[in-house]
C-alpha cells in the first residue's frame, strides 16, 4: 500500500466527529520552493511516541526536515521530497498500530 492511501486510512480511523475538526493533515507549499506537511498527531495512538529527527541539508535544491512539534508530525522539504516526507510518517506510524 502506498503512503498517500495509507494516511487516507489512519486519516478515517482517527475521525471521531471531533478529531477532524480541530487540525486534521495539512499539506502546503513552501515559497522557497518546497512542501511543508503537518499532521495532527493529538488524541492519537501517535500523540505521545518518541520520533528521531530528521534533518538533510544538501544544498538549496536537497533538504528534508521531519519532528514533531506541539503535537504536530512536521515535514519540510524541497520540491522532490513530498513523497519521503509521506513515507517517513508512515514508517514512523506503522510501528506503533496495534500496540
Amino acid at each position: 500500500m502506498d503512503a498517500l492511501n495509507w494516511i487516507n486510512g489512519w486519516f478515517q480511523s482517527n475521525c471521531d466527529g471531533d478529531w477532524e475538526h480541530g487540525f486534521g493533515i495539512t499539506i502546503e507549499t513552501l515559497d522557497n520552493p518546497g512542501w511543508c506537511v503537518k499532521i495532527y498527531l493529538y488524541d492519537t495512538e501517535l500523540d505521545d511516541q518518541n520520533f528521531e529527527e530528521i534533518e538533510i541539508h544538501n544544498g538549496e535544491d536537497d533538504w528534508m526536515t521531519c519532528r514533531i512539534e506541539n503535537y504536530f508530525f512536521v515535514g519540510m522539504g524541497d520540491p522532490d521530497k513530498l513523497q519521503r516526507i509521506l513515507d517517513v510518517f508512515v514508517g514512523w506510524a506503522k510501528k506503533f498500530q496495534d500496540e
